[in-house]
């Protein structure tokens, strides 16, 4: 069967005002990349977040303020990282490069994100460092991981690529942590043109390495300059922590882009507010099926990024599921984040033995529907008619 509704990789589409402020950047923007739409975009992210002017900054994903948070940890031989193995592979291999040593934590099996006692019971002697994965647009309990985490002396560094503006005890995800990592890549709830990303820095020292980090190792001359040439436009050197040198990298945002994050940022609550609203109404449209669990919050604490469920009936009825979801009414549905364990990849590096029966059970049974902003209400209705008469035919056939 024709595709009806498609598990797009685009989540939202951008208005007039957005296009326009993105139009004007192209025209008028000098330089296209660290620029004034960047410190302005920096400084935005920030005042929403709460967090200190200077602490944020843009790159040119998500993945790049892994690397830069990676590089910031200084991990030496033998260090341990504690980390979820259901998530994106991203979260992890950036570390790996580092040379920590993974250690994987199981999630809850309501919430599918870790908790303070999944995180204690991975934690050894050697542990330096924690990651925090808010997956699914859910915002962990970060108030009692935090404290854990600075009890047993660990870099906190929170994964909020997924949970822009998701809340919990009034702070905003990504802002407990010593280090945010955040993604503005094309399925999330704030996307700038594809890709970029955000960085957050609690340690005034460790960011003010960041800029020359992110930029080739640019930093200004260290003398007054009679002659603004010589010797050369610029000066470039190692960034430098406590005697150490950090190679740099390159991993800027671009103008465009940082233009357009700063407009989308005015209305980001919106969009999750939109999407939660939209979540609730087809989670509980569905109440009456059991065979489908979801995570159900009516707050600010899920942003509803993604809108995933359990087949409870197990593996086989999942996969029956979505076969019938595709094939016979045209809604396409995926299944997500294998735990990472189990990749032939992390295996070969030594990495695939985990105790994580949550993870596991979770990904093995779950499903994962469109939920794209700007899907219709036509189609959002098509979707949970398609969803309830094919959970009928397979209860019957059941029978």
């Amino acid at each position: 069967m024709e595709t009806k509704i498609n598990f797009s990789g685009r989540s939202i589409r951008y208005t007039e005002e957005e296009i326009a402020v993105v139009v004007e950047a192209m025209r008028c923007a000098d330089p296209l990349t660290q620029g004034r739409h960047m410190r302005e975009f920096e400084r935005c992210f920030a005042h929403y977040q709460n967090v200190a002017e200077g602490s944020c900054f843009t790159v040119m994903n998500g993945c790049s303020a892994l690397e830069i948070s990676a590089q910031l940890c200084r991990f030496r031989p033998g260090d341990e990282l504690v980390i979820p193995a259901h998530t994106f592979t991203a979260s992890a291999y950036p570390y790996v490069k580092r040379g920590v040593r993974l250690v994987w934590a199981d999630v809850d099996r309501r919430t599918r994100v870790v908790t303070a006692e999944s995180i204690e019971a991975a934690l050894t002697p050697n542990t330096k460092a924690v990651v925090v994965v808010h997956l699914y647009g859910y915002i962990a309990d970060m108030p009692e991981i935090a404290a854990l985490c600075r009890e047993r002396g660990l870099i906190l560094i929170e994964d909020a690529a997924q949970a822009v503006g998701a809340e919990v005890a009034g702070k905003k995800s990504g802002s407990f942590g010593d280090m945010g990592i955040f993604s503005f890549h094309s399925h999330k709830n704030l996307t700038t043109l594809g890709e970029g990303g955000m960085l957050y820095v609690r340690d005034p020292a460790l960011a003010a390495v960041v800029p020359a980090l992110r930029h080739n190792g640019h930093c200004d001359y260290a003398f007054e300059r009679p002659d603004y040439w010589k010797p050369a436009m610029g000066n470039v050197d190692i960034p430098t922590l406590d005697g150490e040198a950090l190679m740099p990298n390159n991993y800027c945002l671009g103008e465009v882009e940082c233009a357009l994050g700063a407009k989308l940022l005015e209305r980001i609550d919106q969009i999750n507010d939109e999407k939660r609203v939209r979540a609730l109404y087809f989670i509980d449209a569905l109440a009456g099926f059991q065979e489908l669990e979801f995570h159900r919050v009516d707050s600010r604490r899920h942003n509803y990024h993604l809108l995933a469920a359990r087949m409870t009936t197990g593996p086989d009825m999942r996969d029956r599921f979505i076969r019938a979801m595709a094939f016979e009414k045209g809604v396409k549905c995926v299944v997500q984040y294998i735990p990472l364990n189990r990749y032939g990849f992390y295996r070969r590096l030594g990495y695939g033995e985990a105790s994580c029966p949550c993870g596991d059970d979770f990904f093995d049974s779950m499903v994962s529907f469109p939920f794209q902003h700007w899907l219709s209400n036509e189609d959002l209705n098509y979707m949970l008619t398609a969803t309830r008469e094919v959970l009928c035919s397979l209860h019957g056939a059941e029978k």
